[in-house]
């Protein structure tokens, strides 16, 4: 076998630009968000969350107050301030075609927040994220009523987990 083969000399060009690629990764500045060295943890825990207008809105912002301060419940001094609005809708998707009712819906919720220091109201990040929730309807009527109400608690959950991971990357570049 000669050196000058073409597959050879492709597999050894492979390989020194896979070596070279390797070597530039290596020199990137990533890392987890919650990661030791970092002080994301405890600047989440600092966020105070502003009063709930409705029990939805209530619902987000105890579960934001739980992943934020990581069980520990709300900050005595916060350093930022985070303003939020929930609303959510429920409409019915599948209608029976006999008497025009719905068998099944959606949960729309949608929330906007700013975050801010707290001594300065300097906006670190302001946002609107918006989640989606399936329901299905019963025919009995509180039946119908605990299904969307479950809904929405899910659809609060999955409202905070996003929110809390925009904190968190906010809080991150910091």
């Amino acid at each position: 076998m000669l050196l000058c083969d073409g597959s050879r000399m492709r597999k050894l060009a492979a390989t020194a630009f896979g070596m070279i690629a390797l070597g530039l990764v290596a020199g990137c500045q990533a890392r987890p968000l919650y990661s030791t060295g970092s002080n994301t943890e405890s600047a989440a825990a600092s966020v105070s969350i502003s009063e709930a207008d409705s029990r939805v809105e209530q619902r987000v912002r105890n579960e934001l107050v739980f992943l934020l301060g990581g069980g520990r419940g709300e900050p005595a001094d916060a350093a930022y301030n985070m303003e939020m609005n929930v609303r959510s809708r429920a409409t019915g998707v599948l209608l029976r075609s006999s008497d025009d009712v719905a068998r099944a819906g959606r949960i729309v919720m949608t929330a906007d927040y700013n975050l801010a220091l707290a001594e300065s109201g300097e906006t670190l990040r302001s946002g609107r994220r918006q989640v989606v929730a399936l329901v299905d309807f019963p025919t009995q009527e509180f039946a119908k009523l605990r299904a969307i109400r479950d809904a929405e608690n899910r659809a609060a959950r999955e409202l905070a987990e996003l929110i809390s991971a925009d904190v968190a990357a906010a809080l991150a570049q910091r």
